[in-house]
C-alpha cells in the first residue's frame, strides 16, 4: 500500500514536470526573486544610462502580463508612452537561447543595445558568444522566436 502511494506521487511530479517545461513560454521573461520583467531592472535606463539600473517598486507598471519597474517617474513615463521602443527582445529572455530555438533566463549585466533594440543574455561566457556574431545570431532568434511563444 505504501509503495503504491509513493508511486502515484512520483506519476504525478512527474507529470507535472513535463506538462510545465513543454509550455509555451510566456510572452515576456519574470524570473527571479522579484517576479518582475528583467529581474527588475529598468529596461529604459539601458537606452538612457547605457547601464543596467535597479527599477523600484514605486514606479511599477503592468504590460503584456508582466510587471515592470522603474527608477524613475520619468523611466515610467517613457515606457509607458511607447513600450515597443524600451521593451528588450525576445520577451527579455536570453537573446543567444533564442537563436538555438530555446529560453534562458538573464542576468541583467550581459545587454546589447544593437539597432536601437534591447538583447539580453544568460552569462558573461554567452554575452561574449553573442558579441562575437550577434546580426546572425539575432536573425536566427527572428526566425525562431515566434514559434517559441506558440508551443
Amino acid at each position: 500500500m505504501k509503495t503504491s502511494r509513493v508511486t502515484s506521487v512520483f506519476t504525478l511530479l512527474t507529470l507535472l514536470a513535463i506538462s510545465v517545461t513543454s509550455n509555451a513560454a510566456k510572452p515576456i521573461y519574470s524570473g527571479g526573486k522579484e517576479r518582475a520583467a528583467i529581474r527588475g531592472y529598468d529596461t529604459v535606463a539601458y537606452f538612457t544610462e547605457n547601464k543596467p539600473v535597479k527599477g523600484l517598486k514605486e514606479f511599477a507598471f503592468e504590460y503584456k502580463g508582466a510587471k515592470w519597474l522603474f527608477s524613475t517617474q520619468e523611466n515610467l513615463s517613457l515606457f509607458i508612452a511607447s513600450p515597443e521602443k524600451y521593451a528588450p527582445q525576445f520577451g527579455g529572455y536570453c537573446a543567444y537561447a533564442v537563436s538555438k530555438n530555446t529560453t534562458a533566463s538573464i542576468k541583467p549585466e550581459y545587454f546589447t543595445i544593437h539597432d536601437q533594440k534591447l538583447y539580453l543574455n544568460y552569462s558573461k561566457s554567452v554575452y561574449k558568444r553573442w558579441l562575437k556574431d550577434k546580426d546572425d545570431l539575432i536573425e536566427d532568434a527572428e526566425s525562431h522566436w515566434p514559434e517559441l511563444l506558440n508551443n
